[in-house]
C-alpha cells in the first residue's frame, strides 16, 4: 500500500512538472514567388512577392482587406513615403530562402507624421504591429538594390520558375481563428481550435458513431445499474475483499451516464457555435468556459480514473486475503484508506486538468474529455496513470492467484472448500481478464492514436489548405487518414469495461433476492441471515480458512463458541453444558461426563431468569441465544411468549421433564464430542455456562 501510494504521488508531481506543454508542431511549405495582385501596389520597382508576409497575412486577398483603411490617405497623398512603406509590409519583396527584408526606421517615422492629422480626421489609428521601433535603424530606401537583384533572379518565368522555401508551420485559418483570453489552442497555434464536429470524419460516419456510441452507452448503464442495486437490496452481502467491485460498477455507471448525454446533447456542448458575420465556423470547445463542458468533463475523467483506481483496490484487497491471510474485518479497517485513494487521486488530477485549462470537446461522441487534440495531455493524463494501474493491478493479482493455489495444493481442505477455493480463483481470473482485456484495448488504440496524429493532422491541412487559404505542407514524408473504426472500438472498451461487474453478481442469490424484492418478501436465508446477526454470528469469511494452521483440523464456527464436527454436535455440547448445576467447582467437561444423575436438581430451563410471576426475562434469552441452534430459539421465544399471554406458571415436574427430553437427543452426541476434544470446551471462557451463571449468582 505505501509503495503504491509512493509511487502515485511521484508520478503525479511528474505529470506537474510537465505542464507547459505548447510544443511545436511545425511542418516544412514551400512557396513560389507569386505576381503582385494588390491594386494599391501596382507598378512598384517590384513585381512579385510571397506569402505569408511579414504581418502574418497568408494570401494577398486577406493583405488587400488588411490594407483598406489605408486607402483615403494614399489617394490624398499624404506622405510620398506611405504607399511604399505599405507595399512593403503587405506585400515584400520576394528574396531568396531565408531572407526577409524589412523596411528601414527612418520610412516608418516620416510615413507615420505626413499622415498623422488625416489618419486622425478619418478615425484611423496606427497599428501596433506598424510600430516604427521593430523596423532596423537605417537609411535605405526600399526595395535595395540588393534585393531587386535577387528578385529578378528568382523572378517567375515561362522556363524556370524560382522558388521561396521558409519553414512557416502551420498558420491558423481565420475561420478558426478565437479571442485571445479564452485560451485555445491548435497543432502548437494559438488561439486557434479544430473545427467540429470533427476535422477527421464526414457527417455519415459521424451519424453513425454518434448512435453505436449512444447505444454501447445504454447497456453499460444497465448493467452496471443493476450491479449497484443489487448491492442496495443486500448491502451486507457484499464484503470485503469484494466491495470494491461495487464502486467499480458506480464510477462505469456515471461513465455510461455521461456519454450518453452526450449522445443527447449531440453538438451542443462540444462545439462552439458558428458566427458567419465575424467569419467564424464551427470550432471545437476548450477550456472550462462553456460550463456543461466543464461538468461533463469533470464527471467523465473523473470517474474514469476512479474506476481504474478500484479495480487496483480490489486487486490489493484479494492480495491481503490471500498472501498475508487477513479476515474480512482486518481488511475492512483500511476502507478509510481505500476511500481517500479511489476518490483523492482522480480528484486531484481533474482540478489539475481543470487548472491548466486542458478540456477539449469530442465531436465523435458529444461529450468533452482531455487528450483530444493536445497529445502531450494525452500522455501524461490518460496513457500514464492508466498504465500504472495495470502494472500495479496485474503484480498484485498474479502474486494473490499463486499464493491461493499454493493453499490449495498445500494446506488438506474439506472437499466442500476446495470447491469453493477453486472457484473463487475462476471467478478472479475471468473477471480480471474481462476488465484487462478492454483496458488494454483502450491504451493500445490511444498509443495508436497519439503516433498517428501527427500525420493525421498533416493530411487534414494538405487537403484543406487552398479552402482555409493557408500555406499547404511540403515535403510530406507520410499521408494518412484515420480509420473510424479505430474509434468506435476505443469507445466500445471505455464503455464495456465496466460490464464485468455483472458477472460477478450474477448468481442464482441474487435472483432470489430480486424475486424476493419485487413480491415484497424475504427468503427463508435472509431471515436465517438475520438470526446470525442478532445472535452475533459472522458471516462466513472464506479468508480465514486460510489462517488456519495446515496440520490443524477443520474448525466450523457456531453461535458463540466454536468445536469440531458438525453444528448439531456444537449445539447438543452446549445443552448439555447448560443441563449441569451452577455451583460445582468442577470443569465443564468434568460435569458433562457425570452423566445425567444430577440433571433433576438443576435442569437446562433452570438457567433461565424469572421474575416474580415466574416469566422469563430478555437477559434470559440473551444467555441462551448464544447456545441454541438458529431452528430452536424462534420455538423457544414462541412459548415463551404464550406464557406471557395466558399468565400461565410452569412448574417444575414440567421443566424436569423438558430437561430430560433433551438430555435424550443430545446428552450422548455432546459426552463424546467433549471426551474426544476437551480444548474445544475450554477455548471460550467468555461465553458459554459462565455466562449463566454470572448472571444467576447475585439473584440466587
Amino acid at each position: 500500500m505505501a509503495l503504491f501510494l509512493v509511487l502515485t504521488v511521484a508520478w503525479m508531481l511528474a505529470a506537474c512538472a510537465a505542464v507547459p506543454m505548447d510544443a511545436d508542431a511545425s511542418s516544412h511549405s514551400m512557396f513560389t514567388c507569386e505576381p503582385i495582385t494588390l491594386r494599391m501596389c501596382q507598378g512598384l520597382p517590384y513585381n512579385s512577392t510571397f506569402m505569408p508576409n511579414v504581418l502574418n497575412h497568408y494570401d494577398q486577398q486577406t493583405a488587400a482587406l488588411a490594407m483598406e483603411p489605408f486607402h483615403p490617405m494614399v489617394n490624398l497623398q499624404c506622405s510620398q513615403e506611405l504607399r511604399m512603406f505599405l507595399c512593403a509590409l503587405y506585400a515584400p519583396v520576394c528574396t531568396e530562402y531565408g531572407r526577409v527584408t524589412l523596411p528601414c526606421r527612418r520610412l516608418c517615422l516620416q510615413a507615420r507624421s505626413d499622415c498623422y492629422r488625416l489618419m486622425d480626421m478619418f478615425g484611423v489609428s496606427w497599428p501596433h504591429e506598424m510600430d516604427c521601433d521593430r523596423f532596423p535603424d537605417c537609411d535605405e530606401a526600399y526595395p535595395r538594390a540588393a534585393d531587386l537583384l535577387s528578385s529578378a533572379a528568382d523572378a517567375p518565368s515561362a522556363e524556370s520558375p524560382g522558388a521561396v522555401q521558409r519553414d512557416y508551420g502551420f498558420w491558423c485559418p481565420r475561420e478558426l481563428k478565437m479571442d485571445p483570453d479564452l485560451g485555445y489552442s491548435f497543432m502548437g497555434v494559438r488561439d486557434c481550435s479544430p473545427p467540429c464536429p470533427n476535422m477527421y470524419f464526414g457527417r455519415e460516419e459521424l451519424a453513425l458513431a454518434r448512435y453505436f456510441i449512444g447505444v454501447v452507452s445504454i447497456v453499460c448503464l444497465s448493467a452496471t445499474l443493476f450491479t449497484f442495486l443489487t448491492f442496495l437490496i443486500d448491502v451486507s452481502r457484499f464484503r470485503y475483499p469484494e466491495r470494491p467491485i461495487i464502486f467499480y460498477a458506480v464510477c462505469y455507471m456515471m461513465v455510461s451516464l455521461a456519454f450518453f448525454l452526450g449522445f443527447l446533447l449531440d453538438d451542443r456542448v462540444a462545439c462552439n457555435a458558428a458566427a458567419p458575420g465575424r467569419f467564424r465556423a464551427a470550432t471545437v470547445t476548450q477550456g472550462s468556459h462553456n460550463k456543461a463542458c466543464t461538468l461533463l468533463f469533470m464527471v467523465l475523467y473523473f470517474f474514469t480514473m476512479a474506476g481504474s483506481v478500484w479495480w487496483v483496490v480490489l486487486t490489493v484487497t484479494w492480495f491481503l486475503a490471500a498472501v498475508p491471510k487477513w479476515g474480512s474485518e482486518a481488511i475492512e479497517k483500511k476502507a478509510l484508506l481505500f476511500h481517500a485513494c479511489a476518490w483523492g487521486l482522480p480528484g486531484a488530477l481533474t482540478v489539475t486538468l481543470l487548472a491548466m485549462n486542458k478540456i477539449e470537446g469530442d465531436g465523435v461522441s458529444g461529450v468533452c474529455f482531455v487528450g483530444l487534440y493536445d497529445l502531450t495531455a494525452l500522455r501524461w493524463f490518460l496513457l500514464a496513470p492508466l498504465g500504472l494501474d495495470v502494472v500495479v493491478g496485474v503484480a498484485l493479482l498474479l502474486a494473490g492467484i499463486l499464493a491461493l493455489n499454493r493453499v490449495r495444493m498445500e494446506i488438506p481442505l474439506e472437499k466442500e472448500n476446495q470447491e469453493k477455493l477453486v472457484k473463487f480463483m475462476i471467478r478472479i481470473g475471468v473477471f480480471s481478464v474481462l476488465y484487462l482485456g478492454p483496458l488494454l484495448t483502450v491504451l493500445a488504440c490511444l498509443l495508436y492514436e497519439s503516433s498517428h496524429r501527427h500525420a493525421w493532422d498533416t493530411t487534414w491541412v494538405q487537403e484543406r489548405c487552398k479552402e482555409y487559404h493557408i500555406p499547404c505542407p511540403y515535403q510530406v514524408e507520410q499521408s494518412s487518414r484515420p480509420d473510424l473504426v479505430l474509434f468506435l472500438i476505443k469507445y466500445l472498451m471505455m464503455l464495456i469495461v465496466g460490464i464485468p461487474s455483472v458477472f460477478w453478481v450474477g448468481s442464482k442469490k441474487t435472483c432470489f433476492e430480486w424475486a424476493g424484492f419485487f413480491h415484497g418478501k424475504r427468503r427463508k436465508d435472509r431471515m436465517v441471515h438475520n438470526s446470525h446477526q442478532a445472535l452475533g454470528c459472522p458471516e462466513p469469511d472464506f479468508a480465514q480458512l486460510l489462517l488456519r494452521e495446515p496440520s490443524g483440523p477443520v474448525v466450523r464456527k457456531s453461535c458463540g463458541t466454536s468445536t469440531q464436527g458438525t453444528s448439531t454436535h456444537a449445539s447438543s455440547t452446549h445443552l448439555a453444558m447448560l443441563d449441569q448445576p451452577a455451583s460445582g467447582s468442577t470443569s465443564r467437561a468434568g460435569s458433562v461426563r457425570s452423566g445425567p444423575s444430577r440433571s433433576s436438581g438443576s435442569s437446562y430451563h433452570d438457567s433461565l431468569h424469572r421474575n416474580r410471576d415466574d416469566r422469563f426475562t430478555a437477559s434470559s434469552f440473551r444467555a441462551v441465544e448464544e447456545f441454541l441452534p438458529y431452528g430452536s430459539l424462534p420455538r423457544l421465544k414462541d412459548q415463551s411468549q404464550s406464557r406471557l399471554c395466558s399468565n400461565n406458571r410452569l412448574d417444575s415436574p414440567s421443566r424436569h421433564g423438558s430437561t430430560q427430553r433433551l438430555e435424550g437427543q443430545s446428552r450422548h452426541s455432546s459426552v463424546r464430542d467433549l471426551s474426544v476434544a476437551p480444548q474445544a470446551v475450554h477455548s471460550v471462557p467468555g461465553h458459554g455456562i459462565h455466562m449463566v451463571l454470572e448472571e444467576d449468582g447475585p439473584r440466587a
